[in-house]
């Protein structure tokens, strides 16, 4: 029964992923570092393609206007950013958005030495790791997401917003790229859109994961699971569930961890979130 009901969830999605694309909520645009900006591209008979720093960005939309929806890297420096637009068999154009500064706050936190300075067996295995995620970070389905607007996936108080910069144990690290949503453990985490599992594991870092896929470079992280409920090439709904919050990995206490990806940067997630009314 199980496989019946992934199956027709896959034809499902399917199916609504080759409706009008026109119909999509668009994320909250912040043109600043880390964030989103969303740019009219006019009509055209073919979707138009969109590359940014060389990598293939999100376009939705139909013939009669096209938006191309793109994420700004965390690191990126206030200015223009540039990005390449292809029309059919025209020329190459290009467009850019201005970034201006953002401004994001400060957190000290105090955890086991062995989570800051790494012994050499756990440096061995965040390697490994690492270069596993970025291969997973990198994919990129053709078919455009079913939805942008994106529920939050569990529920809790946000107790880390995303950009902020965290010292463990007075030694800086980089920005928090993601949303901590605070719940205690075994609280249900569900996917905040659409899309198809493309990893499952356990990191040292990130802890038990789970990464959706919800087409054209749009993807979502879940981090610290205490437990998970998918495997690598379900297709899930929204709010279908993928595992349980949990501690793992380095944490100080039991949350989730979630970011959203989008041509390949890490962009705030609450940008997705339908705006408070």
């Amino acid at each position: 029964m199980k496989r019946v009901v992934r199956a027709a969830v896959a034809f499902a999605f399917a199916a609504l992923c080759a409706g009008p694309a026109s119909a999509i909520d668009l994320p909250q645009q912040r043109l600043v570092p880390g964030g989103v900006a969303a740019v009219d591209l006019g009509a055209s008979d073919e979707r138009p393609v969109v590359r940014i720093g060389g990598v293939p960005g999100l376009v939705v939309g139909d013939a009669t206007r096209w938006t191309a929806v793109l994420g700004i890297a965390l690191g990126a420096a206030p200015g223009p950013v540039t990005f390449e637009v292809q029309r059919g068999t025209q020329p190459t154009t290009h467009a850019s958005v201005t970034i201006t500064p953002g401004q994001y706050t400060e957190q000290r936190l105090r955890v086991p030495p062995g989570k800051v300075d790494l012994s050499k067996a756990d440096l061995a295995r965040y390697e490994r790791e690492r270069v596993h995620l970025a291969e997973v970070a990198a994919t990129h389905s053709s078919t455009p997401p079913l939805t942008i607007q994106m529920q939050q996936p569990t529920v809790g108080p946000r107790s880390s917003s995303f950009g902020l910069r965290r010292f463990f144990n007075n030694q800086p690290r980089s920005p928090h790229s993601g949303m901590d949503i605070a719940a205690p453990s075994g609280t249900p985490v569900v996917a905040a859109g659409a899309g198809r599992v493309i990893d499952v594991g356990d990191y040292f870092f990130n802890g038990n994961t789970v990464w959706v896929d919800h087409g054209a470079g749009l993807m979502t992280m879940y981090c610290h699971l205490a437990s998970t409920v998918v495997k690598v090439g379900d297709v899930l709904a929204a709010g279908e569930p993928l595992g349980t919050v949990g501690a793992t990995g380095r944490v100080t206490g039991p949350h989730l961890h979630w970011s959203v990806s989008l041509n390949r940067v890490m962009v705030d997630p609450a940008l997705f979130l339908a705006a408070p009314r």
